[in-house]
């Protein structure tokens, strides 16, 4: 009787609904094997230790029930990591070769990046990026259709004879998956077979496909902004031309491990090249520089130099970046009375709750305890008790200090 009591017991442990089931003691070589003795598909997470959306999925996503009902039946799973810590376990280690075969093989350049086998071993799908359960469920739905198969088509591709809108749609897919290199080379082809790069469809197009100076796309958003603007909105053409030059003219040289910045080099190249955007851009990376060495006297100058010149066209998320940097780093107080006008301008378009965190911090260090009170309970209740915001609600309400 007890032991028939004990199995009752046990039966809701084993019909509780469960997530997704990952192998986790299975070589690549048995996982495969596995999967063509039940005629299961193969799904694999490529993922790192230190990727934020990797850690969302494994912990948030992955485990609800409705990604266990649709994998389980369908799929072997498995994880698979792919870079290497101290701390790895013998699974991992031994891991290691096949984590750098997929890696090589696949083109794993983002992260999480997830492939999908046929029962044969053939590989016939990928999604990079997260998302939630519904939406990932409905990508991976594709690995089943050789119509929506992203290696299926990629062959259809490599057979040749695509229409231009084929290749269109098919570069579009490569660019979506981080396939970088037929992504770029199925986009020139595209591009080669049109006379008018400047349609608006053709404009969006070279949006996705233009990261730097030597892609044909970027004398449009140079030379025409007009057309661009009007295909992508106010302003476009000149948020891409600035990045990129930026990033080349600036950033690549600043940003290297014990580099030093010559701004009167950097200046007159920018001058040359991009003479309307080449103070703004030098203004801003002295506000990064200043940043990223931890010179918060320096930072402090350029940040207000920098929106006194410029801040009528900051974005929320950088008017919230700069306001948390000078409510961290810079004891002015002068500074923070600016800092919190910024912070104020991030929250224009609608209460985002770490926006709000950044503008109670402000207004409690400058002494209006009861006004950053406020804000941050409305912060908290629109978080949903956001722990890190919760915490630091109590401090206010304590009377001790929210910044180091």
């Amino acid at each position: 009787m007890k032991k028939l009591l004990f199995m009752l017991l046990m039966l809701p442990a084993f019909s509780f609904a469960q997530g997704v089931h990952f192998e986790k003691e299975l070589s690549w070589e048995q996982v495969m094997a596995k999967a063509k003795a039940e005629n299961k598909y193969v799904f694999v997470d490529c993922f790192t230790t230190w990727c934020g959306p990797c850690k969302y999925m494994t912990e948030q996503v992955f485990p609800q029930e409705e990604m266990g009902k649709f994998f389980n039946g369908k799929f072997i799973s498995v994880k698979v990591q792919m870079d290497k810590t101290a701390g790895d376990n013998e699974h991992v280690k031994n891991w290691y070769a096949d984590a750098d075969k997929i890696a090589k093989e696949y083109s794993i350049n983002a992260y999480p990046t997830f492939l999908y086998f046929s029962p044969d071993g053939k590989i016939v799908h990928r999604v990079v990026g997260g998302g939630e359960a519904a939406e990932f469920i409905a990508k991976s739905e594709k690995a089943f259709n050789p119509a929506t198969q992203y290696y299926a088509q990629l062959a259809k591709y490599k057979e040749g004879k695509s229409k231009p809108e084929d290749l269109r749609v098919m570069a579009m897919n490569a660019m979506d998956v981080y396939d970088k290199a037929n992504a770029t080379k199925i986009a020139g082809e595209y591009l080669a077979t049109q006379k008018d790069l400047t349609t608006p469809e053709n404009i969006k197009f070279l949006d996705k496909f233009t990261n730097s100076s030597k892609d044909p796309g970027f004398p449009i958003f140079l030379k025409e902004g007009k057309k661009v603007d009007a295909a992508l909105g106010k302003g476009k053409a000149a948020a891409k031309v600035k990045a990129i030059a930026a990033g080349e003219e600036i950033y690549s040289k600043i940003m290297r491990p014990g580099a030093t910045a010559d701004w009167a080099a950097i200046e007159k190249s920018l001058k040359e090249k991009y003479p309307e955007y080449a103070d703004e851009l030098v203004t801003m990376g002295k506000v990064r520089y200043s940043m990223m060495t931890k010179d918060w006297a320096t930072f402090q100058v350029n940040v207000v130099a920098y929106m006194k010149k410029y801040g009528a066209d900051v974005n929320p998320q950088m008017l919230n970046q700069f306001a948390w940097t000078v409510f961290e780093n810079c004891p002015d107080m002068n500074c923070l009375t600016e800092a919190l006008e910024w912070s104020k301008r991030s929250l224009a378009n609608g209460d985002e709750p770490m926006f709000m965190d950044t503008y109670a911090n402000i207004l409690y260090k400058l002494g209006k305890k009861d006004e950053a009170i406020a804000v941050q309970e409305k912060a908290v209740k629109l978080s949903k008790n956001n722990a890190e915001l919760m915490a630091t609600l109590e401090k206010m309400k304590k009377g001790e200090k929210t910044w180091k």
